[in-house]
């Protein structure tokens, strides 16, 4: 079993910043990417950023120079820090970790339940 949680959702003004935790926890044999989604009600999940085992990054162009992922590999945590917050960042952020279980020889993508964004402007 492997379990995915997130936190740090809040509602914030614009031009704000929150920090979002996601740690993951269970029979954990190695964990590759761990990244951040967000749904905006009434559309589709898409990704914010993403961070390789290797700390390589990606993100997408909105967020470009205002998030920061990171992770901590002896936690088995991943954060994004949000800064400059606008309205449009505004919905329910998932965590994801490609997981390989203890014992296993494959990975399987794991979810986290969301936490809330709330960008008032």
């Amino acid at each position: 079993q492997v379990q995915v949680v997130e936190s740090g959702g809040d509602l914030v003004q614009a031009g704000g910043s929150l920090r979002l935790s996601c740690v993951a926890s269970g029979s954990i044999g190695s964990i590759n990417a761990m990244g951040w989604y967000r749904q905006a009600p009434g559309k589709q999940r898409e990704l914010v950023a993403r961070i390789t085992s290797g700390s390589s990054t990606t993100y997408d162009d909105s967020v470009k120079g205002r998030f920061t992922i990171s992770r901590d590999n002896a936690k088995n945590t991943v954060y994004l820090q949000m800064n400059s917050l606008k309205p449009e960042d505004t919905g329910v952020y998932y965590c994801n970790a490609d997981v390989r279980p203890r014992g296993r020889g494959s990975t399987y993508a794991y979810w986290g339940q969301g936490t809330q964004v709330t960008v008032s402007s």
